[in-house]
């Protein structure tokens, strides 16, 4: 099993240059929010009751376990911007007219956009066509960034 060090080590090598490195900064967390928002509009077979319960925070608890099972502190910071995403979605949802489906699938779309011209720049390939998996190491790598400039462990 490969430890988060091992995952941040073999996504780095495909994050080098500063504009790519800036691009994926802003579009990595727009686009885990972005997923977050567009898996919270679709409807569970069954009612609720609450509409806390739905799709985007039964799958973000397989999310949390993969950031915990990687790092207890990384796992935290996840699942603290996991909770950070859907209070912003619920947010949309009873303050705007227009749609957490449509800001979200805008945000997809013109983040990858971007993400895309980034690897273009850097000249490399996206980690996630290696392995899936690091479509999830992406926001784990921006808070590890974040962990380095407060001294916290990973």
């Amino acid at each position: 099993m490969k430890t988060i060090r091992d995952w941040l080590k073999e996504y780095r090598v495909s994050h080098q240059n500063k504009t790519n490195k800036l691009i994926h900064y802003l579009c990595v967390p727009a686009i885990f929010l972005s997923v977050i928002g567009m898996l919270w509009t679709v409807p569970l077979p069954f009612d609720t009751g609450s509409d806390w319960i739905n799709v985007a925070t039964l799958i973000s608890v397989f999310v949390a376990a993969f950031y915990f099972r990687l790092s207890i502190s990384v796992g935290i910071g996840m699942s603290l911007f996991i909770i950070f995403c859907f209070a912003f979605v619920r947010w949309w949802t009873q303050s705007f007219e227009m749609g957490i489906l449509t800001l979200s699938v805008g945000i997809f779309v013109i983040a990858w956009i971007l993400q895309f011209v980034g690897h273009e720049i850097e000249g490399k390939k996206p980690s996630f066509f290696k392995d899936l998996q690091f479509l999830l190491i992406g926001p784990a790598w921006i808070l590890c960034h974040i962990f380095r400039k407060f001294h916290i462990k990973y």
